[in-house]
């Protein structure tokens, strides 16, 4: 009876002025995104660009990255005026002046009129995007980062693999059991610390791949991982973790569990002509880009001068065996 209730309220509260809100869907972001990176790919940088434009339109929270990438295409088009409404949207997105100062492709509007708009806007933009992410959390994450990797040095102080696997099975696993136990309660309790909550999408990812790493034996009896990885695809779906964060943190538990057998996302492992569907449909489930996409992307760098900040794990295309 009470579910009846509830089914007939809910239309009576609609037309009262009350809505359902429904969080926007990322998967369905990367998604429009690798539309638009296939019409890169195919030189049609004017419906790409177009894409791009769409994107932004409907999604409040946009990585920096894809800022950068439009920004890029729109100077490619000659459409300057664009380019500059991207670099100041990256900017209250995170992205520093420094960092864009350095962007070869972008070094001809440097000497527009529109430049010293850009530069005398960054302070104001700077701090709209300081305003949206927590200094707490980072904080707390950074000592987190800075920690894992004074323990993961300890390692590569041994010599020899049977040594390595003792100090990461006697000494890392423990500190990093922990590690993975604070991003559990920090999930639950406000979110993945990714590029959304605190502005970097570098620290925690590599923690966790710090934890997947630990040896062929750790890997195999872990539980912790596999109680974690459903919350950070739920983060995917909702924005504060990328794909690329992702795909690092779960080649390496498919890596270290297999010794290197495993089908994974084509960054550890090169993938092989006769798995190369299977690795792209992994790609696919968490909204990254085919392999193939990958390498028509990084010819298209070459030839234009762009730079579609594609993960640097590996450089260039990645090689299909």
């Amino acid at each position: 009876m009470k579910k009846a209730i509830v089914l007939f309220l809910l239309p009576l509260l609609t037309s009262m002025g009350f809505q359902t809100y429904e969080s926007p869907d990322y998967l369905e972001y990367h998604k429009q995104i690798t539309a638009a990176e296939k019409s890169i790919g195919e030189h049609q940088f004017k419906a790409a660009l177009e894409q791009y434009a769409q994107i932004f339109e409907r999604y409040d929270f946009v990585f920096m990255r894809d800022y950068k990438v439009a920004s890029q295409l729109a100077l490619y088009l000659d459409d300057r005026a664009k380019a500059c409404e991207y670099i100041k949207a990256g900017m209250a997105a995170g992205w520093a002046l420094k960092d864009i100062k350095k962007n070869k492709f972008l070094k001809p509007l440097q000497k527009d009129s529109e430049w010293t708009e850009i530069q005398q806007s960054y302070a104001g933009l700077r701090s709209q995007y300081q305003a949206k992410i927590d200094p707490d959390l980072r904080e707390e994450v950074h000592l987190m980062f800075k920690k894992d990797q004074k323990k993961a040095m300890g390692a590569l102080l041994k010599i020899g693999n049977k040594a390595q696997e003792k100090y990461g099975t006697i000494t890392f696993a423990p500190h990093s059991e922990k590690q993975m136990l604070s991003l559990v309660e920090i999930i639950d309790t406000v979110g993945y610390p990714g590029e959304k909550l605190i502005g970097n999408d570098f620290w925690m990812s590599t923690i966790i791949s710090h934890h997947n790493s630990i040896s062929l034996e750790y890997s195999r009896r872990d539980t912790l991982y596999n109680f974690i990885k459903p919350k950070l695809i739920g983060a995917i779906e909702n924005g504060e973790m990328s794909p690329y964060e992702f795909a690092l943190a779960d080649d390496w538990q498919k890596a270290a569990a297999s010794e290197r057998t495993a089908i994974g996302y084509g960054f550890l492992i090169s993938p092989k002509k006769s798995t190369l569907s299977q690795t792209d449909e992994l790609r696919a489930k968490i909204g990254l880009r085919s392999i193939g996409l990958r390498n028509k992307l990084v010819e298209i760098e070459e030839k234009t001068g762009m730079n579609f900040h594609l993960p640097d794990w590996i450089e260039g295309k990645i090689n299909i065996e």
